[in-house]
């Protein structure tokens, strides 16, 4: 056993949060969560990754196994108030977890790959009193189903469980949007919409009614999700899900993902290198095609017809792979619809420049849904945070909150409350009707209230108000 680093000498705001397992997802919760002032612990086998880590961050760093009782008394389990296993096996995280509970009240998160366990998460959460288990595949899986679904968006984030959506999208050269200002958008649509955020060049607007789209601009508007398709329909995009799908890789991710889209009544054929893969997975799937061939081949690609396939998935285990067979489909075949799936996140802003479509990062999946929890947990008085998204490289929050009890904001009409520069109240949701609201409206106990903000880090919506 190890220890390096040191925890902060000021007084403690944040939580005391263990992270066993330091790979890019640890990595990533460690940057994320030391970030908003929780004390850190991390665990990893791995001395010289504990260290790398331990050190550019400050935070305590123990080199051991994160499911042994010793290790765990001596990262401070006791009085520990999360412990996030994020470890390669499935079996070491939900054992660190079970551990963890034995000896702690801590909330307590396990990453799991496997398709079973994922099956089982309401039985993990009973027996082992799991907070939530996470299964990065599943989830990149439905984010890329929802894409699929509206193939004119380049991000679909889903508020309110599911009952609103976020959706980015580009404005190509033609669009009837393109000088018009945000009241006037608003004017010609009958149901509710709200345009959130801009992103034009590297500047990124919290948009009023006077600001007006430009072309080349990526936009962001909420709506409740059976009006998303409506909207697009008004600015002249087409609006169906896509017909057909081809997959390139039948690891967990393309299973989970072929799953998914065989449900929506998606034609999916996946293309798998490995020939004992390609006959388990036409027994998990048989009214998938799987093909047994090598899916960065280019002659494989056209003989199973990349250039006329409506939406291509490069799922295979390397980014690199990932993103050529992206440009080689959006090269060959210019309307189809591309997710590509990237793991490590160098070089964003040179893959954000890339023609790869939407682009889906599974370790951010993770973080999103762990730090909305642990906002959650800052003992917020009068609000509780629901979900969390980053988006525009991390430039603007998406936060939902849940109003437990009267507070300064619930006290006023929106248009009588002071709320700071930068802050969008977008969406209200009472009692699973959502609301886009006006200044007439007001925010009452029991409403969930999502709002857009360049300012980050809120864990209570009384901290929106100036």
């Amino acid at each position: 056993m190890g220890l390096f680093g040191r925890f902060q000498t000021q007084e403690r705001h944040g939580l005391e949060i263990i992270i066993v397992g330091c790979g890019t997802v640890g990595a990533t919760l460690v940057e994320r969560l030391s970030n908003e002032g929780h004390e850190i612990t991390i665990i990893d086998k791995n001395r010289e990754r504990v260290n790398e880590i331990a050190n550019y961050y400050d935070v305590m760093g123990i080199v051991g196994n994160g499911a042994r009782y010793g290790i765990l008394m001596d990262a401070g389990i006791t009085h520990a108030d999360v412990l996030i296993a994020v470890a390669e096996s499935d079996e070491l995280n939900l054992l660190c977890c079970a551990v963890a509970k034995e000896v702690s009240s801590c909330a307590t998160f396990a990453r799991v790959h496997t398709p079973d366990y994922s099956s089982e998460a309401t039985y993990f959460r009973e027996k082992l009193g799991l907070t939530m288990a996470i299964n990065p595949e599943l989830s990149t899986a439905k984010d890329i189903a929802r894409l699929l679904y509206q193939p004119n968006a380049l991000e679909v984030n889903p508020f309110s469980h599911g009952r609103a959506e976020m959706v980015k999208f580009q404005v190509y050269e033609g669009n009837p949007l393109i000088e018009k200002t945000i009241a006037e958008i608003g004017a010609g649509i009958s149901y509710a919409f709200l345009i959130c955020v801009i992103e034009r060049n590297d500047e990124v607007i919290i948009p009023k009614g006077d600001d007006h789209i430009e072309e080349g601009d990526r936009v962001s508007f909420v709506s409740s999700k059976e009006h998303v398709r409506a909207f697009f329909q008004h600015i002249g995009f087409d609006s169906r899900q896509v017909a057909d799908c081809m997959i390139v890789g039948g690891g967990t991710s393309g299973y989970f993902l072929a799953k998914e889209l065989i449900e929506m009544g998606i034609d999916v054929r996946i293309i798998e290198q490995d020939a004992a893969r390609c006959e388990e997975l036409s027994m998990l799937l048989p009214k998938a095609i799987v093909i047994n061939g090598d899916g960065t081949n280019e002659e494989v690609l056209h003989e199973e017809n990349i250039r006329n396939i409506e939406s291509f998935i490069p799922l295979t285990g390397m980014d690199e792979e990932n993103i050529l067979l992206a440009l080689h489909a959006s090269r060959v075949n210019p309307d189809v619809k591309v997710v590509t799936k990237i793991n490590r996140v160098n070089y964003r802003d040179v893959i954000g420049s890339m023609n790869l479509g939407s682009v889906i990062y599974p370790r951010y999946i993770i973080t999103e849904a762990i730090l909305s929890y642990v906002r959650g947990l800052m003992n917020s008085q009068g609000s509780n945070v629901e979900t969390l998204y980053h988006m525009f490289n991390d430039r603007v929050e998406a936060v939902e909150f849940t109003i437990t009890e009267e507070s300064k904001i619930t006290e006023a009409h929106l248009k009588d409350l002071k709320i700071k520069k930068n802050v969008l109240i977008a969406t209200i949701n009472r009692k699973g009707k959502i609301i886009i609201p006006s200044g007439r409206d007001r925010i009452h106990v029991g409403d969930s209230v999502m709002i857009v903000s360049t300012n980050l880090g809120y864990d209570n919506i009384n901290q929106i108000l100036a």
